[in-house]
């Protein structure tokens, strides 16, 4: 997608289509007004024989309207005026991109101009960019016939001439950040069979080759020479060889310290042993979204050349029931010294993070943040909108939440009270993998904590933002924003 930034008139926009809005009860934006007035009420004629009220996600397009060079006009619903928020901006041109008819290959957009409390044109622009992109993206399917590609391919946003610095690079921020979502997406969307933890290192490589990060992609010898016995006690399952990934992003000074990432990356989850049930088990291919949105955030930051020192570390490796996996009742010694009591096999995305959380350590990192499709349970408490967050340190809780809250993909903080840590007694083992049904995101969160007791440490459970089920069934891409805002503000702070 091409974007550009524009000033002028909406009347003599020579594009296939110009994006104006209305807000409910029939009022005109500013542009939607200069329209109306020189096609001499030809708008507001229509939208008093009823066709649109302006409520909010509606839309209305209307064909060779007199005295305006545009062959179509877009009226997006704005919803109530008063109620106007980043929220109904978004969505406002969410619905628009979506209503614009098959043909169209060039459009004008005149949103910007709405006054939104808190935000300013850096922001609105940029946010319209990461909405049209993800809006039009489409799932990189395995198919013989490909979904025709869509016409649209060239978006000019209308700013004021004084705007125009902000608004040009609102635009590079918002290209970024979308090609870090996608390339998120594309991963997360891929099958089982092609994804797995050999392909994620390969395409960690070609990322460092474009960006210049370095790069070490640590094979199952490896592994073992670290002592990973709680990771490799997962991966003995699989015929897939298992990889710890390693990249840097070193646009910092040398005495910064870097903040690490750390992504869960199960490339496909039969829960082993304790077997999944059937139904909908084709979706644990999402198990490596946490991966995926540390390598998308990777592109973004590279894409932007972000001043700051980041280390991604990603664990990847499959979850199978082979006659060698690991059973209920086993006991793993981790990379720590600590042994773990597998009472559930099911819970690996623990066992495998643990070890490269105590991995982090050598980084002497400022701050940890693990990514993870960690539990179900997550799903139950929170549903598919936030992201849980638990963390050991209230200050880089804020952070997140804060980052969270700008890029609109958000997190909720729940309690990591020494209350639940004794639901992961063993008789046998230093702790057992699971704590029960009562709290279990709480619990799955508990026994990472027992590892990231040397650095201020966060962790996002994202079993229910990763990824979408039914008709839109795809990966959504997050919490590479979330991430990447993190960063991008860590990054201003410590220039």
């Amino acid at each position: 997608m091409e974007f550009s930034i524009k000033n002028g008139n909406p009347e003599k926009q020579r594009v296939d289509c110009v994006i104006v809005g209305v807000f409910e009860g029939r009022k005109l934006t500013d542009s939607a007004k200069i329209l109306d007035t020189v096609s001499n009420k030809a708008i507001s004629a229509v939208l008093k024989s009823g066709d649109m009220d302006g409520k909010l996600n509606t839309s209305l397009v209307l064909h060779h309207v007199a005295e305006i060079a545009s062959g179509r006009v877009l009226l997006v619903g704005l919803g109530k005026q008063a109620e106007f928020s980043e929220r109904n901006y978004r969505q406002a041109v969410r619905a628009a991109i979506k209503a614009l008819p098959k043909g169209v290959a060039s459009a004008s957009i005149f949103l910007t101009e709405l006054d939104i409390k808190k935000s300013d044109i850096h922001s609105k622009v940029a946010q319209m960019v990461e909405v049209v992109m993800d809006t039009t993206y489409q799932v990189n399917a395995i198919k013989a016939k490909k979904a025709e590609p869509k016409a649209l391919n060239k978006i000019a946003i209308h700013v004021a001439k004084s705007e125009n610095t902000q608004a040009e690079a609102a635009v590079k921020y918002g290209l970024a950040l979308s090609a870090g979502v996608s390339f998120a997406k594309d991963l997360g969307n891929l099958p089982p069979n092609i994804c797995t933890p050999t392909y994620l290192g390969e395409q960690a490589k070609k990322l460092a080759k474009t960006y210049g990060f370095k790069i070490e992609v640590l094979d199952k010898a490896q592994i073992e020479k670290l002592g990973m016995g709680s990771f490799l006690g997962v991966a003995q399952g699989s015929v897939e060889p298992p990889r710890l990934i390693v990249l840097q992003h070193l646009k910092g000074k040398k005495t910064q310290r870097p903040v690490v990432l750390v992504g869960k990356g199960i490339t496909f989850d039969t829960g082993g042993i304790s077997l999944k049930p059937g139904a909908e088990m084709d979706e644990m291919k999402y198990d490596m979204c946490g991966a995926a949105s540390v390598l998308g955030t990777f592109r973004a930051i590279g894409e932007m050349k972000l001043a700051i020192n980041v280390i991604g570390i990603i664990p990847t490796c499959e979850n199978m029931p082979d006659a060698g996996a690991i059973k209920p009742g086993d006991i793993l010694t981790s990379m720590s010294g600590q042994t773990i009591e597998v009472l559930n096999t099911d819970a690996e995305g623990r066992l495998i993070l643990c070890d490269a959380l105590t991995y982090a350590e050598r980084f002497e990192p400022s701050a940890v943040v693990d990514i993870a499709t960690l539990t179900g349970a997550c799903v139950i408490a929170l549903g598919n909108h936030p992201s849980g967050l638990f963390s050991n340190k209230d200050a880089l809780a804020h952070e997140l939440l804060a980052a969270g809250e700008k890029s609109h993909d958000r997190a909720w903080h729940m309690p990591l009270w020494q209350d639940y840590q004794h639901q992961l007694d063993s008789n046998f083992a230093d702790m057992a993998n699971i704590g029960g049904r009562a709290g279990g995101s709480i619990t799955a969160a508990c026994f990472l904590s027992r590892y990231a007791k040397k650095y201020d440490w966060a962790h996002l459970d994202i079993a229910g933002t990763a990824w979408k089920s039914g008709k839109e069934k795809g990966s959504t891409g997050r919490p590479v924003p979330l991430l990447t805002t993190f960063l991008v503000q860590r990054a201003q702070k410590v220039k």
